[in-house]
């Protein structure tokens, strides 16, 4: 795999991760990802944006080796698929400096043992000149780690953005030629990674107001070349308010949990309400979290478990609680056989979540008649609040 050409003195280098299908030992990458690396040469000096995933760093040393010299490694953000490559880079280009914001200098030396003489920390707004190729480095905190900013080339109008705009997709285009395949793929990286953070997201997007964007390179994924299209959808990602849907994980070990949820579905239905159902013991949790990000409602569904909540229940509870959905309300569905505190349990694990907890309904082995009427009225309650919301 070659550099290739952007713009005179600036290329996308890297590594196009074709199979990789998991990543933190959790996220599914159902269409691999990349790890996007930049190259910039001014007349006078030379910046590597970020390096790559360990596993692909002889890919990336490849790439570097007609390259003389590296005066500047810029690292937007200290995760090891960024910045992992760092030191054997450095071994190469001993002179290089590390330039980072002083947190980030902080958590390399933490992650990755390099040395503090390599560092240079920059501010938010300073500036560094490559010769003819000016840096501009803004701090973008907590998108999505405290340390991470990013860099706007200002002769090129480029925003290098690391994770920010990003998405995972393993391609051999380097720009954006579906958008309606990268729109879904973008939005289920926002759901996983961003969707916590949408307060401090919201400030960083106005704070990119000020720069006048033509391209945005992201450090996973394809490269915008109409930087409105990833901009816009998260402005309605981070600001819109949830959708007229209601969610539905739900786990069932002999059919008790299931019936009470296809019931609760059809109800919910016929109200005009949109629902979306995930069985747990099959589910993908990137298509999970996506859903959450427009649900206004969540309704849990689990069977008992040695007294308590099934444990993949327990785990797509304490996902939307991590997750920090814009969800208004929330109930939980489910049945048991000899007793347990379930909704206990379940409850308990939502502290994150600004919900209107509605009366859960659960039920003693198979539901019978006044269950199923419970859960006509846990529908009509749902959609007597969407409807007092005024969803679309």
């Amino acid at each position: 795999m070659n550099r290739r050409k952007i713009r005179d003195g600036v290329q996308w280098l890297g590594a196009v991760d074709w199979e990789r299908r998991l990543f933190d030992s959790l996220i599914p990458l159902p269409d691999g990802t990349s790890y996007n690396a930049y190259l910039l040469e001014g007349t006078e000096k030379v910046a590597l944006l970020d390096t790559v995933d360990p596993p692909k760093a002889a890919t990336l040393l490849s790439q570097l080796a007609d390259v003389p010299r590296i005066d500047y490694i810029v690292s937007h953000h200290a995760e090891q698929d960024h910045s992992g490559s760092i030191g054997m880079v450095l071994e190469k280009y001993p002179d290089a400096k590390v330039v980072v914001t002083p947190r980030g200098k902080d958590m390399l030396i933490d992650a990755l043992a390099i040395r503090e003489e390599a560092f240079l920390t920059v501010g938010d707004g300073e500036q560094l000149s490559l010769g003819g190729k000016t840096l501009t480095f803004i701090h973008t905190p907590w998108v999505h780690w405290p340390e991470t900013m990013v860099t706007y080339l200002e002769e090129e109008r480029i925003l290098f953005s690391c994770d920010f705009f990003g998405s995972h997709i393993a391609a051999s285009d380097l720009y954006v030629t579906d958008e309606c395949r990268v729109e879904e793929a973008a939005k289920r990286y926002f759901a996983e990674i961003m969707a916590p953070f949408r307060p401090q997201i919201e400030k960083n997007l106005e704070k990119l107001k000020g720069y006048d964007i033509q391209m945005i390179a992201p450090s996973h994924g394809q490269i915008y070349e109409r930087p409105a299209f990833i901009v816009d959808l998260y402005k309605e990602w981070v600001s819109a308010p949830p959708k007229n849907l209601v969610v539905i994980p739900y786990v069932s070990m002999h059919g008790s949990t299931e019936t009470m949820v296809k019931h609760l579905a059809a109800a919910l239905e016929e109200r005009g309400v949109r629902v979306e159902l995930f069985d747990l013991a099959v589910t993908d949790i990137g298509k999970l979290a996506m859903v959450l990000l427009d649900a206004c409602t969540v309704v849990v569904g689990s069977c008992t478990v040695l007294a308590g909540p099934h444990p993949l229940a327990a785990y797509a509870t304490l996902l939307a609680n991590a997750l920090k959905p814009k969800a208004r309300f929330l109930s939980i569905v489910g049945s048991y056989g000899w007793g347990g505190r379930m909704v206990e349990t379940l409850s308990g694990m939502i502290p994150n979540l600004k919900v209107e907890v509605l009366d859960p309904v659960i039920c003693k082995g198979f539901p019978r008649e006044t269950d199923l009427k419970a859960l006509e009225d846990l529908a009509a309650a749902i959609s007597q609040k969407h409807a007092q919301e005024q969803l679309a």
